[in-house]
């Protein structure tokens, strides 16, 4: 936060870029103005840039006014007991879906797995019995 009126996406990025690469850069627009709104966001691949981005820009100074940098907190919409509620219920859904439609294909892999290793097993034990018995009628 704390952005110049005539900071945009390209002297962000190029502000940020020498702490890491860049995954995004973005700047809200004030809908009735059209100018940003003094803030951006600057998304890194890596989380350990994103800290030594933190580490430097804060209390930095860009077009001459000192930079407020921390991380992003999700937004916040309206609802819940509590009158903000931080995402809505549902939005961890496809994750959970995910990871309960992996951890089935997981267990069916090893229950294939198993049912494969015994069964090998199992004719491996055969063929010994055969070649035993074979050893006792000669």
């Amino acid at each position: 936060g704390g952005l110049d009126e005539n900071v945009n996406e390209e002297v962000l990025h190029a502000a940020f870029i020498p702490f890491g690469d860049i995954k995004d850069v973005t700047m809200p627009l004030d809908q009735g103005t059209q100018k940003h709104r003094g803030f951006g966001f600057v998304t890194y691949l890596e989380r350990d840039d994103a800290a030594a981005a933190m580490d430097n820009m804060h209390n930095s100074e860009l077009f001459g006014k000192v930079l407020t940098v921390n991380y992003a907190q999700p937004m916040k919409i309206k609802g819940g007991e509590q009158g903000w509620a931080s995402q809505p219920i549902w939005a961890d859904a496809d994750t959970w879906f995910e990871r309960q439609q992996r951890e089935l294909e997981m267990k069916k892999l090893k229950a294939e797995q198993d049912a494969t290793v015994k069964a090998a097993q199992e004719a491996e034990r055969k063929k010994l019995l055969d070649a035993l018995e074979g050893e006792v009628e000669e």
